[in-house]
């Protein structure tokens, strides 16, 4: 179906938005960061659950201890109806911590899924859920390799084990229903983003 000006100007800064969302993040620069999000726009992520600005304020904790937490962007899919917009993003995230006293890299591999609705003038994130498809844990130095606690391990979906695993042992509380690539979660989400294209709320 052939698109309006107005529609594809609204993908387009919805695009913006998405891409300011990882670039200022993960710069630290969190005044601009805030305007990506609505007033009760939420955040899920796997160590923390809350408001915009909650993940703002202890993201901001996290970088004065030294967490290392990267997000990389791939291709962005949105679906619009009008002025609420539901966006599918490919992205990487990568973090970097001791495990078991060896310095590794995690990689997951997923996507932001996102509910946006636009405000006035204003589009902006009203959730963000990511969706944890598949992770690796990789030793920074070649040879190294950390002994793992594989009970801890198996405890964790197959999605983001290594991230929780990495998370956990720096002392955060891990969510561990969170969304993979197939299963009851993630067609519940689904269920969800179609229910809010219809005009429903979260």
């Amino acid at each position: 179906m052939t698109k309006t000006a107005a529609e594809i100007e609204d993908i387009r800064q919805i695009h913006e938005l998405l891409q300011n969302w990882a670039i200022w993040r993960d710069a630290g620069d969190w005044e601009r960061f805030r305007t990506v999000w609505h007033p009760d726009g939420r955040m899920m992520a796997t160590w923390t659950q809350g408001t915009g600005d909650e993940f703002i304020e202890i993201s901001k904790q996290a970088w004065a201890k030294g967490v290392n937490i990267l997000h990389f962007l791939g291709g962005i899919s949105v679906d619009l109806a009008g002025h609420r917009a539901i966006s599918q993003t490919k992205m990487t995230i990568s973090q970097r911590a001791e495990v078991e006293g060896v310095l590794c890299d995690v990689l997951c591999t997923g996507r932001f899924y996102d509910f946006l609705e636009k405000r006035g003038d204003t589009w902006g994130i009203v959730l963000r859920q990511p969706i944890y498809e598949k992770d690796r844990m990789d030793p920074v130095t070649p040879g190294a390799v950390p002994a793992l606690d594989h009970a801890l391990l198996a405890q964790f979906p197959a999605g983001y084990r290594h991230l929780a695993y990495l998370q956990t042992r720096i002392g955060y509380t891990v969510k561990r229903d969170m969304p993979g690539l197939k299963g009851p979660e993630v067609e519940a989400l689904y269920t969800r983003g179609a229910a809010w294209l219809r005009g429903e709320g979260l």
